[in-house]
């Protein structure tokens, strides 16, 4: 059996007859360059950094572009690194899974280093204090989700741990943008050299969620004496620090059973699928779909490796503000959301079969096509037409992606603000557009608080997906009887007039009553969702 280590892909003879590509560069001297200079960590070790940003510094080392890796950190599950990375030398099968069910398969080698970022973990986190003080460190970036940057819960009070990280300072920092302040004032201590901290994570406006969450971390050290007043100044210096913003895609699902055994069968042996505690799916493997985008507004203060060379598009913030919009607002995300809290209700394990549901595809194509695209501004990189149809016709329907609505329905709550706020805000402020023509989005909030009762469309309990305002939200509705649309009352009012949900509060703006009806209708019995969306798209 093929085993992925260093020593295990030395005899490339048996890799390439199963139709495995094996990295074309001296992995022990890319290593050795990384420690002595480093110049790239990231921080989120999941799917989307092994299945694609890691792949783009692996291209680079191959075209003798770049001699260095990433140095990968891990802030929330520390069982990433110790059962995925370090057990297979920071080594990672990259699968591609093609729409003729083809596979594509390369080990992939640019992680030079994975650290565990908690920092009671003594040896990790100075580890990475040392990387931090690096002069040849020129990127920190980002996959962490849109919960990672969030300072607050729902009430608006700081998170208790972000609460502990204020009042302790900066020497065992526990939330993420703790440590990354944390890390950032010891940059700023040891010579305050250039660096940029780079979100590559599916929230709007990405690159200021990050900058505005260290900045406010950093803001109460220094009035509580933590840290030098100085530090804010230099992380507001943008010749020093920047905080580009970024729009990524690609879809890296959780590792799927049948690529696993498809790689056994191959003589592939380091296939385990891991569970951690944290309910975090991962293998050495990692399958994803072939298309791939990353634009990034290119603002580098200490200089950046060549990643147009790899397919990455550098431009400026207003292209990317653009791009960002047109596909976390429009043209994907608020479709897979859709998807995932319908998926969820009816039954669905794939997204791809729930494209071929009749209801669920009309549907995305309205929120897309009908009620999205009016307020898309093109970008001019990316045509928004074209990207929607390859979403809408190749990728969601693609049998060979193994991705879950269940998947995509974790942490709903922290992606509503983006994938469905900003458009309803962009109807509320063009005197052009009348908000209460909005249908299909309303609905799917609707269908959104129907999925947060945990009870599918045949009556039966499900179990939903991880969300940090679960039981906030759950509590709203505890009251609220299936089978009983007069019990609903006023419950849902909590949920619809917070503005840190939406953005703005729905009854104000005249959304909040019909929101209410759809979901009274949703709740009326058995197959009641079926019945209303049915209706919704065919009357």
């Amino acid at each position: 059996m093929l085993t992925l280590s260093n020593n295990g892909i030395k005899n490339r003879e048996d890799w390439k007859k199963a139709g495995i590509e094996l990295p074309g560069f001296n992995i022990d001297k890319m290593v050795y360059n990384t420690m002595e200079a480093p110049t790239w960590v990231h921080f989120g070790a999941g799917n989307i950094l092994k299945g694609f940003i890691a792949v783009l510094q692996h291209k680079l080392i191959e075209q003798n572009r770049a001699d260095s890796g990433i140095i990968a950190a891990e802030t929330y599950d520390s069982e990433i690194i110790d059962r995925i990375y370090k057990p297979y030398d920071n080594l990672s099968l990259l699968v591609l899974m093609r729409p003729d069910g083809s596979l594509e398969k390369r080990v992939i080698a640019s992680i030079a280093d994975s650290i565990d970022g908690d920092s009671s973990k003594d040896e990790d986190w100075a580890k990475l204090k040392d990387i931090f003080t690096k002069p040849s460190l020129q990127i920190v970036s980002f996959t962490i989700t849109e919960k990672g940057y969030g300072l607050k819960g729902i009430s608006g009070e700081y998170l208790a741990d972000v609460k502990d990280d204020i009042d302790n300072g900066p020497d065992k920092p526990r939330h993420t943008m703790s440590k990354i302040a944390s890390l950032a004032y010891n940059r700023y201590l040891n010579g305050g050299h250039a660096i940029a901290f780079v979100s590559m994570d599916n929230c709007s406006q990405n690159g200021e969620k990050l900058q505005t969450a260290v900045c406010t971390i950093a803001g109460k050290w220094a009035e509580k004496g933590f840290v030098d007043k100085k530090f804010l100044e230099y992380l507001n210096d943008p010749s020093k620090v920047s905080f580009p913003w970024t729009m990524i895609d690609k879809i890296t699902p959780r590792p799927s059973e049948k690529v696993r055994d498809a790689l056994m069968q191959a003589g592939f042996g380091s296939a385990d699928i891991v569970c951690t505690q944290k309910k975090t799916y991962i293998a050495p493997f990692v399958n994803a779909e072939v298309p791939q985008y990353l634009v990034v507004e290119d603002k580098f203060p200490n200089g950046r490796m060549s990643l147009e060379q790899a397919g990455v598009i550098f431009t400026d913030r207003e292209t990317v503000n653009r791009v960002e919009k047109m596909k976390v607002g429009t043209c994907l995300n608020p479709l897979h959301t859709a998807l995932a809290i319908f998926g969820c209700i009816l039954g669905y394990t794939l997204i791809a079969d729930e494209m071929k549901d009749e209801h669920l595809r009309a549907l995305v194509e309205k929120i897309g096509y009908v009620e999205g695209m009016p307020v898309v501004v093109h970008p001019g990189i990316l045509d928004p037409e074209e990207f929607i149809r390859e979403v809408i016709e190749v990728r969601f329907p693609n049998p060979y992606i193994p991705d879950t609505p269940q998947r995509i329905a974790t942490d709903t709550s922290q992606k509503m603000p983006v994938r469905f706020g900003e458009t309803i805000k962009s109807y509320v402020l063009d005197p052009k557009m009348d908000v209460r023509s909005l249908k299909y989005i309303p609905l799917t909030i609707a269908g959104w608080c129907r999925y947060l009762m945990g009870i599918d469309d045949k009556g039966d309990k499900v179990e939903l997906s991880s969300d940090p305002m679960m039981g906030e939200l759950q509590g709203y509705l505890k009251d609220v009887e299936f089978g009983n649309p007069s019990s609903v009352k006023d419950h849902l009012v909590p949920i619809l007039s917070n503005e840190r949900l939406f953005g703005q509060n729905l009854y104000e703006i005249g959304l909040g009553e019909k929101i209410e009806g759809y979901f009274k209708d949703m709740i009326a019995g058995v197959h009641a969702v079926r019945k209303v969306l049915k209706e919704a798209l065919e009357g």
